[in-house]
């Protein structure tokens, strides 16, 4: 499929955009509440015998993250089983009919079933295509490569955003269907995972699959050693994984990362991202401010993937925390405006959408791009399913709680309170990041599990079919 290209790093970027194709589905699902919403809740619009309310939204929005925690726990079990590509195929192959149910679906039921489905298939995606993406880059472009998936996601969004409005509740959805036809069919011809060819003995085929990646025979087997140096015995690291100090640490790491990415806010707001824009009562209109918003989105995960790997992870969460944090005050202070009382006009009409604009871009520029690719990063070897495991489901348990009661807190406690409780959430999320977490840039997954904690004991030397060697060890 490769050999037709010349530059390897451009043979790295096709296989890594096609097998993130899957995750363009994963950011339709993602915005579907946002315009669908809208619909399902007007008498004249929604396909049901009745309108929705809003607890019954509220479960359309969330369902998909608690059964999505299911889907989190399978790459434990199936990643070094099955192979990266056949998790993919079997997460990406059920949307078909997920497509069809919301469709078709006649009731509240069938919805939150096609949701459920959806949830548990993208939260799958969302555990193996890091994975697979880190392990087919090379080093000095692995920043970039795994911020694909954002971007992806990010363009997901942004066509859904922009057709979701002005388009029928079933031609959205039929829309919808056609996409997961589209972007299925090319997952068939992405090559298996070199890491996972090696890991089942088939030393050539990842020695081959390597060399066509990587431009050069002697690259190839140099990035065998580094496969030899990270296998330890599989069984007795799955045994010993929890008194493991170094993966304790990973996972740590990981888990923080994935519950402070749920609770600055970002995924509560703009689930509900039409919802809230209606709410303002600005002069500004919702369907256009959240095309708009999705748009800038998109350009943020853009920019993500050409400056990682020349500034680093850290840098540049650590500042794109910073506007959020001023972005979720300007949302607060508006909406404080308005339980005042205050009359609002002139610039202030357009505070709520710069402030929203400040929290997407900063997002999908940070912590929505590095995320997965990072997480996947802080784990080696046999730990990295199920470090990924664990840490998905803490991820996906916090998306469930905010986006299912973010309705009901915001009711209880104000708008502005919630968004002020997001912005201070932010500037300890940045505080940990700036204390606690590694800068993985440049660096192997070696070298990163050594900053981590761990100890190299095997000669670099070693050869790469030995897989018997313990190669870490904590100190």
């Amino acid at each position: 499929m490769l050999n037709f290209l010349q530059n390897p790093l451009l043979k790295q970027y096709v296989v890594v955009i096609v097998v993130n194709l899957s995750i363009l589905c994963t950011g339709l699902g993602l915005a579907w509440p946002s315009p669908v919403l809208v619909k399902l809740m007007n008498s004249t619009e929604t396909v049901l015998p009745r309108p929705i309310t809003k607890e019954e939204g509220s479960w359309i929005v969330s369902i998909g993250f608690l059964v999505g925690m299911f889907g989190t726990i399978l790459p434990a079990f199936l990643l070094d089983r099955i192979g990266r590509k056949r998790c993919i195929l079997l997460a990406a192959a059920p949307k078909l009919a997920v497509g069809l149910l919301l469709t078709l679906g006649a009731d509240v039921w069938a919805l939150l079933l096609a949701r459920g489905a959806c949830g548990a298939c993208d939260m799958l995606l969302f555990s193996v295509v890091p994975v697979y993406a880190a392990e087919v880059a090379s080093t000095k472009v692995r920043g970039s490569l795994g911020t694909i998936l954002q971007i992806m996601c990010s363009l997901g969004i942004v066509i859904m955003l922009s057709m979701g409005p002005f388009t029928s509740y079933v031609t959205l959805n039929a829309i919808y269907t056609c996409f997961t036809v589209v972007t299925f069919a090319p997952l068939l011809f992405i090559p298996e995972s070199p890491y996972y060819l090696y890991v089942k003995g088939s030393n050539e085929e990842a020695i081959k699959l390597l060399t066509i990646l990587r431009g050069s025979e002697t690259t190839a087997r140099e990035e065998m050693k580094e496969y030899a140096l990270s296998q330890t015995e599989v069984k007795i690291r799955k045994r010993d994984l929890f008194k493991n100090r170094t993966f304790l640490k990973s996972l740590g790491i990981s888990t923080t990362l994935g519950v402070g990415s749920q609770l600055v806010g970002f995924n509560a707001v703009t689930f509900y991202l039409q919802t809230v824009l209606e709410s303002t009562q600005t002069s500004v209109a919702s369907e256009t401010a959240s095309a708009v918003i999705g748009a800038i989105q998109l350009t943020a995960s853009i920019v993500t993937t050409l400056i990682t790997d020349r500034f680093g992870r850290k840098p540049i969460l650590s500042i794109t925390l910073v506007g959020m944090t001023l972005g979720m005050v300007g949302l607060g202070a508006f909406f404080k405006i308005q339980e005042n009382g205050d009359q609002i006009t002139g610039a202030l009409n357009y505070l709520p959408l710069i402030s929203l604009i400040l929290v997407v871009f900063s997002y999908s520029a940070g912590i929505g791009s590095l995320m997965w690719a990072l997480t996947a990063e802080l784990f080696d070897g046999p730990a990295r399913a199920y470090g990924l495991s664990i840490s998905s489901i803490m991820n996906i348990l916090a998306v469930f709680l905010t986006t299912k009661y973010f309705a009901q807190i915001t009711a209880t406690i104000g708008p502005a309170t919630t968004y002020w409780f997001f912005s201070v959430n932010c500037v300890l999320f940045c505080i940990f990041i700036l204390f606690c977490v590694p800068e993985t840039r440049g660096k192997t997954f070696a070298e990163i599990q050594e900053e981590l904690g761990a100890r190299r004991i095997a000669s670099d030397k070693e050869e790469p079919c030995d897989k018997s060697v313990s190669v870490h060890k904590n100190v």
